[in-house]
């Protein structure tokens, strides 16, 4: 492979060569080019089990000399997936992170969004990223921003916390996970379904994105969760006096990556739940539930105006990496 040195300040669209990039060379891609946030295959491939019959994704690769020098997916955004809006991930080796190649990739890109009928292109990048600094330079614009946090479980002091505890289980409220609520032998996506998923949409609807997130229909959602491969054992629930779901913290996916490491989804309690300490609690049980599966760490998200979180996280000691921003421009000719 010529080296950076060797590559022509100059390069430019006509010296490329495009074609499908497989999902075990697109994950080497994306580890190499940012190795402090690796992803393998087994995660891709998660993702590819989700899509829809139809449902728009290309993932090719840029070849100079037969050398991969980049890639270009584009797909549904996965948190912004608004009508006519389209994701367009570019991802430049890091010898060959050149403004000429970037902008070469981007208008690629760009025509394959057009050829969808995209009036929107999104990006989710990290701060301080290359690819982020340069869209930003070329008029792309920050449209929402998410604090990145990790938390080692080893360090969670739960008797600092017991009393709280306590007070937010005083009600009555039960936590358990949704492997204990499913009958043995029984598939935990069956178990109260429509009770699960009403809980789900209730609390993303109150997420305090950018623009509000559109939740995935009850057949979507029942089809894609179990394709996520989640362990219900880490998939905690609340569960009122009264038998309803007023809350859940979602640390069950496992980040094969990066052994010993989980990824915190989705933690939230309902409007009418809230002030009590549940969130807490939720976050407290997910938190013994790894440990007690040999994990060591969670990683999590948070939308930078979603204060109450971030406070939880930041007393369980999570540590705020740098933030995930997503930027988006028009898509010129889009229908």
């Amino acid at each position: 492979m010529p080296s950076a040195q060797d590559t022509p300040a100059d390069l430019s669209f006509r010296d490329l060569s495009f074609r499908d990039l497989g999902t075990a060379g697109y994950a080497a891609l994306l580890t190499l080019a940012h190795p402090e946030k690796p992803t393998d295959a087994v995660s891709l491939e998660r993702l590819a089990a989700g899509r829809l019959p139809g449902e728009h994704h290309s993932q090719r690769g840029a070849f100079l000399g037969g050398a991969l020098v980049g890639a270009v997916q584009t797909g549904v955004p996965g948190m912004d997936n608004h009508d006519g809006w389209l994701d367009l991930t570019v991802t430049l080796h890091p010898e060959y992170r050149r403004s000429a190649l970037a902008d070469s990739l981007v208008e690629y890109g760009l025509d394959v969004l057009r050829a969808a009928g995209a009036r929107v292109a999104v990006t989710r990048l990290r701060e301080g990223w290359w690819e982020t600094g340069h869209l930003l330079r070329r008029g792309w614009a920050e449209h929402d921003r998410m604090w990145s946090s990790v938390l080692d479980l080893r360090t969670v002091d739960f008797a600092a916390f017991a009393d709280e505890e306590a007070r937010a289980l005083a009600s009555g409220v039960r936590v358990v996970s949704l492997a204990d609520l499913t009958a043995p032998g029984a598939d935990p996506w069956d178990t109260q379904p429509h009770e699960h998923y009403d809980l789900i949409r209730a609390l993303l609807t109150d997420v305090p994105s950018a623009t509000p997130v559109q939740v995935w229909p009850f057949e979507v959602w029942q089809m894609r969760m179990p394709q996520r491969e989640l362990d219900p054992r880490g998939l905690m629930i609340a569960v009122a006096p009264d038998g309803t779901w007023v809350g859940t913290s979602q640390l069950a996916q496992v980040l094969t990556a990066q052994p010993g490491h989980l990824h915190n989804g989705l933690t939230g309690v309902r409007r009418e739940w809230r002030g009590h300490g549940l969130g807490l609690a939720l976050k407290l049980a997910a938190a013994r539930a790894a440990l007690a599966r040999g994990f060591t760490h969670s990683h999590t998200g948070n939308h930078t105006g979603n204060a109450p979180m971030l406070a939880i996280n930041d007393r369980l000691g999570f540590t705020r990496e740098a933030a995930m921003v997503t930027l988006k421009r028009a898509v010129e000719g889009g229908q």
